[in-house]
């Protein structure tokens, strides 16, 4: 498949249609040579990941010991991110079926194991994204498991998620509904890194960012109405489920997004 440009995206928008260790952020790319970047599953996105992330640094947070620390785990077209705090640890997506073991070795690269996850925390239901969730549960068998309440449904786990949502909070991350690419996509915010996983409420491209894929997205005004949201958030690092992070002045990027959005 040939990547799409921010530009031909935009347009598309407009008629409606990587493991990479992030440790003060800095990037380090770790991507498996098996993994087949358009893989996806029949339910998901198969946006590409157009580039292994490049080694990048911008600058550390502050806070001592308690400061989180993130690891991206790029798993063939899609990503799986890790939060480390005060020993603990937060898995954002599964994956694709089969990808726990690419998870845990991330886990095992930076000296923790399934006993230290607290919690998994699901962005939406699409195949790409909860593949791997019964595994992971079943290896991580302290951790509790969220996604937003309007997808729960459609979310076959091994014991029961919590549904969340604005205003919720896990693990000092705020929740924050994002629906339109599925109802119940939420994005997650860290405010002390001043970090957003947006899930696939948005995209990485040519080192920036776009809009939620239109073919794989249920509602694309609401979609777009939800970037606008996520662009009044305080964050300076994006992560995305499909494409490379935006290192630094990811809001102001977000922004121009959702203003180009509504003029279109």
């Amino acid at each position: 498949m040939t990547p799409m440009t921010r530009r031909a995206f935009l347009k598309d928008l407009g008629h409606g249609t990587l493991a990479v260790a992030v440790l003060g952020f800095t990037v380090v790319s770790c991507a498996s040579a098996a993994d087949d970047p358009t893989t996806t599953s029949s339910t998901g996105d198969s946006t590409p990941s157009t580039t292994d992330a490049p080694d990048t640094t911008s600058p550390p947070t502050t806070g001592g010991s308690e400061s989180p620390t993130w690891e991206r785990v790029v798993l063939g077209g899609v990503s799986a991110y890790l939060l480390v705090r005060a020993g603990e640890v937060v898995i954002v997506d599964t994956g694709n079926p089969g990808d726990e073991g690419d998870i845990e070795a991330s886990l095992q690269g930076i000296g923790h194991g399934w006993d230290d996850v607290s919690h998994v925390i699901l962005t939406h239901l699409h195949g790409d994204h909860i593949g791997s969730l019964g595994p992971v549960m079943e290896a991580a068998a302290s951790a509790q498991g969220y996604a937003g309440a309007p997808d729960l449904p459609s979310i076959p786990s091994p014991r029961a998620l919590e549904p969340v949502g604005d205003g919720d909070s896990v693990f000092g991350l705020d929740i924050i509904a994002a629906p339109g690419h599925t109802p119940g996509s939420i994005a997650i915010l860290d405010p002390i890194g001043g970090v957003l996983v947006a899930g696939d409420a948005m995209n990485g491209a040519d080192g920036g960012v776009i809009g939620a894929n239109p073919r794989f997205t249920q509602d694309m005004e609401e979609a777009n109405r939800s970037i606008a949201k996520l662009a009044g958030l305080g964050f300076d690092t994006l992560f995305f489920g499909h494409g490379d992070p935006v290192l630094g002045g990811a809001a102001a990027q977000v922004a121009a997004l959702a203003a180009e959005l509504t003029q279109g």
